[in-house]
C-alpha cells in the first residue's frame, strides 16, 4: 500500500530476491511511483523532468510482472481476513502486507488556509502547479522555514521571484538542527534577498474574492503576496493503520527493527514506520528520503520469511542556492555543537555532541568528504575530544 518510492522499491527488493509470487502495488496517484526531493529542488528550478525522477519505467513493472494499480487508494484493512478494501467495494487478500502509505502535509486551523493561490507541496502536481507560476517579479510568502520551505525559498529566488518566509521559531530549521546550524541558514537566506520574519505567527491568509493576497501576522504587520505557500510539516498517514488496530505511536505506526507491526504479517517502511533502532536503543520516525529508499529491502527479508534488521543511520541533505549539505545520525537532544572550517563562508562541518562527548550526529556543508567518518564516530558511542573534532 502506497505508491511512492519506497512501495515501488518494496517490489523491486522482492523480484530481486527471487520470489516469484503475486505482488500488487495500489498507488493512489495516477503517475508511476517516483522520488520526492526533486519536487522543492531541482523540478522547481525546471533542471530535471519528471521521467528524471521516477523510481522504474512502466515496462519494468510490466517485465517483472509486479501490477501496478495507479489511482487506487485502500479503504481499509482486515487483518483477521487477511484483506484490504477498495474503492469499488471489492478485496484483494495478501499473506503480507507492506504499509508505505507516506505523509500528507499538515493543514493549519488558520483562516484562509483554503484559498485560491493557497499551495501545498506533496506530489508532482504539487509541484507543477507551484512552478507555474514563479517568474520574474512573482511575489510568494511561505509559512513554515523547515526543510520545504527553505527549499522552495531557495528555487523561488532563483528564479526572480520575491519571497517572504514566516517562522514562529527562533531560527530556521529549529527542529532539525538547532540554533547554531540554524542561524547559518537564516543568514544565507537573508543574504540572498529572502524577507525572514522569525519568532512571528500568522493569524491569517488574506483574500480578496476567494483568492490569497498575503498574511496578516501575529505583530499586527502585513505580508503582500501573488501566492502563499505552507510548509508546516507532514503528518504521517497512518489513519488505516489505526482503523486496522495495529499500535501506533509517535504519530507512526510502531514497528521492530525489522519494521514488523504489532501483526505479524503486516510491515511498515518509510514515514510511517517509527522503528526501533539497534544503535540508538529506541524508536525513530523521520520523514527522509534514505528511508523510503533502505527500508523496503529490510521488510522484505522479513516478508519472505528471514531476519533482518535496519540499523542505517538516519541521513537527509538538502541543496539550496550554492550550498549543499549532508546530515548524518540523530540528536534531537544534545549538549553542544561544535564546528571545523569556514562557518561565515559556508563551508564547514558540525558535529552534535552529548553530554559525554559522544558523537550524535554530524553535517557536512559543501565538504564532500569524511561522511564515512562521521559515520564511525557516531557508531563508536565512544567519547571525543571536542578541540580535536575542531582542529581536525
Amino acid at each position: 500500500m502506497g505508491g511512492g518510492l519506497a512501495g515501488a522499491k518494496a517490489a523491486e527488493a522482492l523480484r530481486n530476491k527471487d520470489f516469484d509470487g503475486h505482488v500488487v502495488l495500489f498507488a493512489a496517484e495516477e503517475h508511476l511511483p517516483y522520488e520526492r526531493p526533486p519536487l522543492s529542488k531541482e523540478y522547481l528550478l525546471g533542471k530535471k523532468q519528471f521521467d528524471d525522477f521516477t523510481a522504474a519505467s512502466s515496462a519494468w513493472y510490466r517485465d517483472h510482472h509486479v501490477e501496478l494499480q495507479l489511482g487506487t487508494e485502500v479503504t481499509g484493512i482486515d487483518p483477521g481476513a487477511h484483506t484490504v478494501s477498495l474503492p469499488d467495494d471489492t478485496t484483494v487478500s495478501y499473506d503480507k502486507l507492506l504499509l508505505a502509505t507516506g505523509s500528507s502535509p499538515r493543514r493549519p486551523p488558520i483562516p484562509g488556509a483554503d484559498a485560491k493561490d493557497v499551495h501545498y507541496l506533496r506530489t508532482i502536481d504539487d509541484a507543477e502547479a507551484l512552478s507555474s507560476l514563479l517568474t520574474e517579479g512573482f511575489s510568494l510568502a511561505i509559512i513554515g522555514a523547515g526543510w520545504i520551505g527553505l527549499e522552495v525559498a531557495a528555487g523561488a529566488r532563483e528564479r526572480g521571484a520575491s519571497v517572504t518566509v514566516v517562522e514562529t521559531a527562533e531560527v530556521p530549521l529549529m527542529g532539525a538542527l538547532g540554533r547554531e546550524a540554524g542561524e547559518v541558514f537564516a543568514a544565507m537566506h537573508r543574504d540572498h534577498g529572502v524577507d525572514l520574519r522569525l519568532n512571528t505567527t500568522v493569524e491569517e491568509i488574506t483574500t480578496s474574492g476567494g483568492t490569497a493576497t498575503g498574511l496578516k501576522l501575529g505583530d499586527g504587520s502585513t505580508v503582500a503576496a501573488d501566492a502563499v505557500l505552507v510548509a508546516v510539516g507532514a503528518a504521517a498517514n497512518i489513519g488505516l493503520a489505526e482503523q486496522a488496530g495495529l499500535a501506533t505511536g509517535q504519530g507512526g505506526v510502531l514497528v521492530d527493527a525489522s519494521l514488523r507491526t504489532s501483526d505479524p504479517d503486516i510491515f511498515a517502511v518509510g514515514d510511517i514506520a517509527a522503528a526501533e533502532h539497534p544503535l540508538f536503543g529506541t524508536r525513530i520516525r523521520t520523514e527522509h528520503w534514505a528511508n523510503a529508499l533502505k527500508q523496503p529491502a529490510v521488510a522484505a527479508v522479513g516478508m519472505l520469511g528471514g531476519s533482518q534488521e535496519y540499523d542505517e543511520l538516519p541521513y537527509f541533505f538538502t541543496d539550496q542556492y550554492d550550498l549543499g549539505m549532508e546530515y548524518v545520525g540523530h540528536a534531537p537532544e544534545y549538549d553542544k555543537v561544535v564546528f571545523r572550517g569556514d562557518l561565515a563562508g559556508r563551508e564547514f562541518t558540525a558535529f552534535w555532541l552529548d553530554d559525554a562527548n559522544r558523537v550524535l550526529a554530524g553535517m557536512n556543508v559543501n565538504v564532500w568528504e569524511g561522511l564515512d567518518d562521521i559515520k564511525s564516530l557516531i557508531r563508536s558511542r565512544e567519547p571525543v575530544d571536542p578541540d580535536r573534532l575542531v582542529r581536525a
